[in-house]
């Protein structure tokens, strides 16, 4: 593999506390110096990066790409383009998948799907229960074997406390992470938005943050009792955040996360009748999104994912209710990241460690740093570039977002996974 220089960029690298000008150089694919180059170093390829900010490529914790199953909506061709372009060199894919991930052959096929699209780096999550229907245990350790990074059920329940003890037993025998997204599915009650005033004034059916505090302080329980360690996924409330840092304090092995777009909006944002605002969990109060960026500032919420979802516009057609959940949020991931910095929310270095080292430390891969001899991740941009949210810069199949037409700041320049360029705004104009 080639030898290539990213030459002069304001190098940030939360994981090796390093913040300032300087060259970083990579070979065969890896972190070869950070600083001066080495003696003797001749490389084939500079990436000019004057005025623009480096750091590790993104690693996303929750996406949804729709193959195999739902290639009307997005493909995994289609959406690791968009990836590429938003930074991110690294994807955990959720089980719910059609057909289901929870045996090796359909493992197998999501790392096919993904060399086929020249982006090896999407790590499959293997359903915690068969089918994802809650009943029976998945093989964990064969899923683990054909390469699953986790297990998780999804957005699906299961159906009691018992079946979900004996799952993080199952995963904790075997060192396997849980990654959970706290929703009681029977106080949900197939709601679509936050129980408050926006759902009472257009009588929509609603969703109680307990739905979502309940079932997480049951698993809360259940970690105690098992030793199992999880990651708590899309937060959205004030009370879980106080519940994941009480769990944190006595010593829980836990971590979590929030969706980049629970930090932005609530429900006084949403457009009525406009299901580009239609997601799960549903955007909540601003006390609520004000805890959950007071949460990630100090701490208590690790990471931040794009909880990406695609959708083709039949899904989005229709009464709100009726309508699927979800945004297609890769591509507005770097530049929403960078409107909590400037809102004074987080420091630069927050920010970035919340897409890169602190992801990785979760899924206990090497990866998100500039550590010598780490696998070449690498995202440059620029944080003072202007764009808008349209049909020119979108690669996205899924045009579901509230951010629809409007700019933004923030653009990625190149992105480098495992030391190949797999994306350059100078290329695509």
């Amino acid at each position: 593999m080639s030898k290539l220089l990213i030459e002069q960029g304001r190098i940030i690298d939360p994981a090796n506390q390093f913040d300032g000008i300087a060259d970083l150089c990579i070979a065969d694919g890896k972190i070869l110096a950070l600083g001066a180059q080495p003696d003797g170093f001749s490389p084939d390829t500079v990436i000019d990066a004057r005025g623009r900010m480096v750091c590790p490529g993104f690693i996303d914790l929750s996406t949804r790409l729709r193959e195999p199953g739902h290639s009307r909506k997005a493909t995994f061709k289609s959406e690791t383009r968009a990836a590429a372009s938003a930074g991110v060199t690294t994807m955990c894919l959720h089980p719910d998948t059609s057909p289901v991930i929870d045996t090796p052959a359909v493992a197998e096929l999501i790392r096919e799907l993904a060399e086929k699209a020249d982006y090896p780096q999407i790590y499959p999550i293997a359903a915690l229960t068969q089918k994802l229907e809650g009943t029976e245990l998945s093989a964990m350790l064969a899923l683990k074997q054909a390469g699953c990074i986790a297990v998780g059920n999804a957005n699906q329940p299961v159906r009691n406390l018992l079946i979900l003890r004996r799952a993080m037993e199952y995963a904790a025998s075997h060192n396997l992470l849980m990654m959970f997204r706290p929703n009681d599915y029977w106080l949900g009650n197939n709601g679509c938005a936050h129980e408050g005033a926006f759902a009472t004034r257009y009588g929509l059916p609603s969703i109680p943050q307990e739905a979502e505090t309940i079932a997480l302080a049951q698993c809360l329980e259940l970690v105690e009792l098992t030793g199992c360690r999880v990651h708590f996924g899309q937060l959205s409330c004030k009370r879980s955040v106080i519940k994941i840092h009480q769990a944190k304090k006595y010593g829980l092995k836990v971590s979590a996360d929030v969706a980049i777009h629970q930090l932005h909006l609530t429900q006084n944002d949403i457009v009525p009748f406009d299901s580009a605002y239609h997601v799960l969990p549903p955007l909540r109060t601003e006390t609520d999104k004000n805890y959950l960026r007071l949460g990630l500032a100090n701490g208590t919420l690790n990471s931040i994912c794009s909880d990406h979802q695609p959708h083709d516009l039949d899904a989005k057609l229709g009464a709100f209710p009726e309508t699927e959940a979800g945004i297609s949020s890769l591509e507005t991931l770097l530049p929403l990241m960078l409107k909590l910095v400037d809102l004074g929310t987080l420091s630069l270095n927050q920010g970035i460690a919340a897409l890169t080292a602190n992801p990785a430390r979760v899924l206990h891969i090497a990866s998100g740093a500039f550590t010598v001899g780490y696998p070449a991740d690498v995202c440059v941009f620029d944080p003072t570039l202007s764009w808008y949210v349209n049909a020119d810069n979108w690669r996205s199949l899924g045009i579901n977002t509230p951010f629809w037409g409007q700019q933004l700041t923030g653009r990625v320049t190149h992105t480098l996974q495992a030391g190949r360029l797999i994306y350059s705004l100078d290329a695509v104009g």
